[in-house]
């Protein structure tokens, strides 16, 4: 798993991206594999989304509501489960729970948000500092160097016993410092733009000129083109002086997605890494490989960057699942799948039982190509962090098929880490069957009007369950 790795950035999801910054080995995972389409996060943000793919719950439950809240490790979550079906388990890399990791025979995890270069990783057997404290130095990029650590793992595991790794990166999460390899990669290349990078329609709220992380300089309080213009940005600055408003957002979005892609190019390699080994040692027929991610990121659509939002491409999450000994090669399913659904799916895999209070659902009877008939058809997002770090308020919605719905309630509500600052609450309602990149905002279209009152009471429903 990596961290906010958009569908966007790769190339099996055929985007405007895939012909410039292909990624053949996760792309491999699905050509050997199944191709998720439908994958969507409960709570786009690290700890939260980490939190509910352990437990199997919603934010309201697990309680990791934002970025400040501790993981209760006493809970019995997907690692002892899996250890208590007898598999050896380990997890390697990006952990960001803040307490320390329970029911893993093995860990090696980054503390806090970790390091691109010469990162530091706190091992088991050692004492456990609390979440961005302690840890030793390991020389190298942060993403060979997990990938190190989850083949060493892989080694010297107890062979008698089936094996449960989660290898998580740290890329491509912002700040984006890429591989000294990789310095070049796209330098004399043009990396094609979303046109709502520029021509936003009717998107979002009318008086959004101050919420969410920008590409342009629209949010005074956070945007990329101030970021890398100004000294100490970790890979280097531009220079855009005397050029024209549109010249600088192109240059800034050139800057952030260049280094972006930049980080997921190692990405991809080290997955390729990881697949060599299970072929070299005969792993390969009967192991379930899973490439995601913890949410997606915009990049620069709507002139945003960062997550959080409940907007597609934040909202997204990407999957693709190999397992040969029961999956046929290049499959595609479009089930509406949610993160909280891992943990059954695994466990189902694996034979253990599901606890009740897991709130997700296995899909791996859809996976083997037979969708239950009561699958679900819409789902229930939401965000807690109002207003921190990229000034989005907090919201809840649902999405269906073809529709999706948002609240945004604009308060903090005694939340760790939310800002105190009250903003105005407003809908916002997207037709995602004749409107899929969410360029006109249709709350007050008469035409919409029964569809939007059903809704709202399938929301409340949802949201009373959650």
């Amino acid at each position: 798993m990596s961290d906010d790795h958009a569908k966007n950035a790769i190339s099996i999801y055929g985007s405007r991206l895939a012909e410039i910054a292909p990624t053949p080995n996760i792309d491999r995972i699905a050509n050997e594999g199944i191709l998720m389409n439908n994958v969507f996060v409960t709570n786009s943000i690290c700890t939260p989304s980490r939190a509910a793919i352990l437990t199997g719950q919603y934010s309201q439950l697990n309680g990791v509501y934002t970025l400040k809240d501790d993981f209760d490790n006493s809970s019995n979550h997907l690692g002892k489960l899996m250890q208590k079906a007898g598999y050896s388990t380990a997890v390697v890399g990006k952990w960001h729970l803040h307490t320390e990791p329970t029911g893993f025979d093995y860990y090696n995890v980054l503390p806090g948000q970790g390091l691109y270069n010469n990162p530091k990783l706190k091992e088991i057997g050692k004492p456990w500092k609390y979440h961005n404290r302690g840890g030793e130095v390991y020389k190298g990029y942060v993403t060979d160097v997990i990938t190190d650590e989850s083949i060493k793992w892989l080694d010297n595991r107890d062979k008698s016993k089936p094996f449960f790794l989660m290898s998580h990166h740290k890329a491509p999460h912002g700040l984006w410092e890429f591989a000294k390899r990789h310095e070049h990669l796209f330098n004399d290349e043009e990396i094609p733009e979303p046109r709502s990078l520029y021509e936003n329609g009717k998107h979002g709220p009318l008086k959004g000129e101050r919420y969410g992380s920008s590409i342009s300089d629209r949010n005074p309080r956070r945007n990329m083109l101030h970021q890398v213009t100004r000294e100490g940005w970790p890979t280097g600055i531009i220079d855009t002086l005397g050029m024209t408003k549109r010249e600088k957002i192109h240059s800034a979005y050139q800057k952030y997605v260049k280094d972006y892609l930049r980080t997921v190019a190692a990405i991809d390699e080290n997955v390729g890494r990881i697949l060599d080994y299970l072929d070299d040692n005969d792993l390969a027929e009967n192991t379930i490989v899973i490439y995601t991610s913890d949410q997606g990121q915009l990049l620069g659509e709507h002139d945003y960057f960062d997550k959080r939002w409940m907007y597609e491409e934040s909202l997204s999450m990407p999957m693709v699942i190999r397992y040969p000994a029961m999956i046929n090669p290049k499959q595609v399913n479009n089930d509406m799948v949610l993160n909280i659904d891992f943990a059954p799916t695994l466990l189902e895999f694996a034979g253990a039982e599901v606890p009740s209070k897991m709130q997700g659902r296995s899909f791996k009877s859809n996976l083997l190509g037979s969708t239950p008939t009561d699958w679900r058809t819409s789902m229930y997002y939401r965000y807690w962090m109002h207003m921190a770090h990229h000034y989005i308020p907090g919201h809840y919605g649902i999405r269906t098929k073809d529709y999706k719905l948002i609240f945004f309630y604009g308060l903090p509500l005694n939340r760790n880490g939310a800002l105190s600052e009250i903003t105005e609450p407003y809908w916002e309602f997207y037709d995602l069957k004749n409107d899929p990149k969410e360029m006109n905002n249709l709350y007050a279209d008469e035409k919409y009007q029964y569809i939007i009152k059903e809704l709202k009471a399938e929301l409340l429903v949802k949201k009373q369950r959650a």
